[in-house]
């Protein structure tokens, strides 16, 4: 037998790894006030293996998978809209089926935003490309 052997059950978790998707995520919540114009990560102990994010305030947030996708000609983020002002009246995207490690926020006012996920066993330098724990540079991303 090779001296380097892994057998299957002792392999490593990865971003490919079926169980890690299969169970309930482990929770994660986070909520903060934007700085106009100003790019916000929110970096993920672990891959995610869904999330939402709220938005609570009264003008769009942008959201992307890189910082370079928020200022992207390709326009490489989503929005998630603004309420209309009314307490307890926000705007979520859905819960979003994505193996992330990290996402950007930025909007053209203050709005309060929460991202809420559940996350995989996987460490996000599973996800590690040459340019760092993220998916930028990946088509669609930048």
């Amino acid at each position: 037998m090779a001296k380097n052997w892994n057998p299957s059950w002792a392999s490593d978790v990865g971003v490919n790894h079926t169980p890690a998707y299969q169970v309930s995520g482990r929770p994660f919540a986070y909520t903060q006030t934007l700085v106009s114009a100003t790019k916000t990560k929110v970096k993920f102990e672990y891959v995610t293996r869904w999330v939402c994010i709220v938005n609570k305030g009264t003008v769009d947030v942008r959201v992307a998978f890189s910082s370079d996708g928020l200022n992207s000609p390709a326009n490489n983020y989503f929005i998630v809209p603004a309420g209309n002002g009314t307490a307890g009246v926000y705007h979520s995207s859905p819960r979003l089926e994505l193996k992330v490690s990290e996402l950007w926020l930025e909007a053209t006012g203050t709005p309060e935003v929460s991202v809420i996920a559940g996350m995989t066993s996987i460490r996000p330098n599973k996800v590690s490309g040459s340019v760092g724990p993220s998916w930028s540079g990946s088509l669609g991303v930048r």
